[in-house]
């Protein structure tokens, strides 16, 4: 299972800006642990979507309990994997 789950929609407003929204649910655990997942999603949507993400949509990750232990580099290689089944869809 990812560490996050991505969310892709495309505007259709003409506009080709990139939009992003992070959430954390309680779930996953306290303000400290949800923040701290929040930054590394932030990281990474910083590095790759400026190259892979979809012109013109809204992305938002959602975090995922088994996100916070996960190495960065899994995570990178998670997302870049989402953002490329997405921009085929």
């Amino acid at each position: 299972m990812p560490g996050f789950v991505l969310l892709m929609r495309p505007r259709g407003d003409g506009d080709e800006a990139m939009r992003i929204g992070y959430t954390v649910s309680k779930k996953v655990g306290n303000a400290v642990v949800r923040n701290r997942m929040k930054r590394r999603l932030r990281a990474l949507a910083a590095e790759l979507l400026p190259t892979s993400g979809v012109p013109g949509a809204d992305h938002v990750l959602i975090g995922r309990q088994s996100g916070i232990e996960r190495d960065y580099a899994q995570l990178r290689a998670e997302l870049t994997k989402a953002l490329g089944k997405v921009a085929r869809a």
